[in-house]
């Protein structure tokens, strides 16, 4: 089998995890209702907290996590031994993280995609994983917004891979996907900027 082949189905494996709604999995698990139908109507764990479960909305954060997390290990682990390089793991980085924003089976409607970036980075490289969460708890915890410590955490995310990979592929993987992240915050940015955006525990839409 080619290589280009591999890397076609690699592809659109990691895509298909990726578009596992966990959000809605979770929900159905708990006897909740869909969280497309209240709060943000967003899928992800934001908003199923917002039902109250927060087992429900721990479930959903880390199957959303794990599900970008496991894609990019296996590209790791089997990739460069089977003469795969840094575009391939980018490719599929950029898969399952564009699996859970626009997903198959949510008529490609789906989350703001910070947990399954999280997971993707941390794959990438435990180091940028961690630095990025850590920018993200400290503005969430000093500002108390979820949208704009994500925000701030895709700019981040970047700037901290380029200083530690130089100008390798991987780093423009990972700026597509915090472009695309805050793309999906718009929303968010303009409430932000208006000042109608609500904090962290306020029980509101966000």
């Amino acid at each position: 089998m080619s290589s280009l082949v591999i890397s076609l189905i690699a592809v659109v494996l990691a895509y298909l995890l990726g578009s596992i709604p966990f959000a809605v999995v979770s929900s159905r698990i708990f006897g909740l209702a869909d969280p497309r139908s209240y709060g943000s109507k967003n899928p992800g764990a934001t908003n199923v907290l917002r039902s109250g479960n927060k087992a429900a909305a721990a479930l959903t954060l880390f199957g959303d996590l794990a599900k970008g997390w496991l894609a990019v290990f296996v590209a790791h682990a089997y990739g460069p031994a089977n003469g795969f390089n840094s575009e391939f793991i980018g490719l599929v980085a950029m898969s399952v993280f564009f699996g859970h924003l626009y997903p198959v089976f949510l008529n490609f409607r789906g989350g703001k995609g910070v947990a399954t970036a999280a997971g993707v980075l941390l794959a990438l490289d435990p180091r940028l994983g961690v630095a990025t969460l850590g920018v993200w708890l400290c503005v969430a915890f000093v500002l108390r917004y979820s949208s704009l410590a994500a925000l701030v955490a895709a700019i981040a995310a970047p700037l901290v891979a380029f200083l530690l990979w130089g100008g390798d592929a991987l780093v423009v993987a990972v700026g597509v996907m915090s472009m695309a992240l805050i793309g999906k915050h718009w929303q968010n940015l303009q409430r932000l900027m208006a000042g109608t955006e609500t904090k962290i525990g306020s029980g509101k839409k966000g």
